[in-house]
């Protein structure tokens, strides 16, 4: 994997303030987003997404945002690949990345690597498919847990895609899925590994900033009126004209996107309707959840609490102090973009 050039990433959990935080770094500094989010990817996923506005979108430019059919995947490997490309061209231009988002296994694949995986086996993923009539998903995914705990740990019973996916790579080669997503050496300058182990921000090549919560119950809050907002914009609408297309199915990663999975299953008359809120709610605690445990195993990242009443001025000083490192003029080079948004614990997204 080359080096990668100088950059800032904000991550955080769900509803934490990310995107509210870029817009502003971006009224003082040259910055180009790149979003780290496996949702934003998909066209015509915008109410249930949290996606950026049209306004905001224009503001400030914006990659991997839009690049994909709701039918078609949108791997790991691919994020890396082209953030990879981005990043240069962005550099080249005399701006600076800036990554946003919560995927964590994006960044993960763009900050450490992803082992080489298996290719695809059609014959044994024809096998698994009439095992899976003859038993059921479930069954397979028990299979799964005895073989690739660490795997099946984090699948849902039903997740049929992925399921089939993690017994392929184990019946192919004998390993499980979860040992093919092991860090991979990066080939850092001296002065880069010399400054990650100094954990020291003014000679590193990135900064990472990481918006967590110190209250729980807040982010909860705000996961709840977010979902409720977005129920308010006719989410259930954008869902209906996804599945008027005909083409589009459950087991698709854009339909297993938390909400989308909810509101299909819904719609599909696997429980009430009224239960939509609380069910889309529910598992978008579980992934804030997941996002936060993941940004808690990495230690260089810079925390910033996002429920502090300064939180935003806590990032700005941060970025500040990361890009006047590169020596560029933010009174003349930042983008002029109009940020609506509160600050501190009243960022959205």
């Amino acid at each position: 994997m080359p080096v990668l050039p100088r950059y800032l990433a904000i991550a955080g959990p769900t509803a934490s303030g990310k995107t509210a935080a870029a817009l502003t770094i971006a009224t003082r500094w040259p910055v180009e987003v790149i979003s780290v989010d496996s949702a934003l990817v998909y066209r015509g996923m915008d109410i249930g997404t949290a996606k950026p506005s049209a306004q905001e979108l224009a503001a400030v430019p914006h990659h991997l945002i839009n690049i994909r059919d709701p039918l078609h995947a949108y791997s790991a490997a691919e994020f890396a690949r082209d953030a990879q490309r981005l990043m240069l061209e962005i550099t080249a231009r005399g701006k600076l990345p800036l990554l946003v988002g919560g995927t964590m296994l994006y960044f993960k694949a763009l900050r450490d690597g992803l082992d080489d995986m298996p290719h695809a086996d059609p014959a044994i993923r024809a096998e698994l498919q009439l095992q899976a009539q003859q038993l059921g998903w479930p069954a397979l995914h028990t299979e799964l847990m005895q073989v690739d705990p660490v795997t099946a740990a984090r699948l849902h019973p039903a997740d049929s895609q992925r399921i089939s996916r993690a017994l392929e790579v184990y019946r192919a080669t004998g390993q499980p899925l979860s040992s093919f997503h092991t860090i991979k050496y990066v080939a850092n300058s001296p002065e880069e590994i010399r400054a990650t182990s100094q954990k020291s921000i003014k000679k590193s090549a990135s900064l990472l900033i990481s918006l967590e919560p110190l209250d729980r119950a807040w982010l909860h809050q705000r996961i709840a009126q977010r979902f409720d907002d977005m129920l308010s914009a006719g989410f259930l609408d954008e869902v209906l004209t996804l599945r008027a297309r005909g083409n589009l199915h459950p087991d698709l990663p854009s339909m297993r996107c938390v909400g989308y999975r909810q509101a299909w299953e819904a719609l599909d008359g696997l429980w009430p309707m009224h239960e939509l809120r609380d069910k889309g709610i529910a598992a978008t605690r579980q992934l804030a959840k997941r996002q936060i445990t993941w940004l808690r195993s990495t230690p260089e990242r810079q925390v910033v609490a996002c429920d502090a009443p300064d939180a935003l001025a806590q990032v700005l000083e941060l970025a500040d102090g990361f890009f006047k490192l590169s020596a560029v003029d933010p009174d003349t080079h930042g983008s002029k973009v109009m940020v609506s948004k509160p600050v501190g614990a009243q960022m959205f997204r």
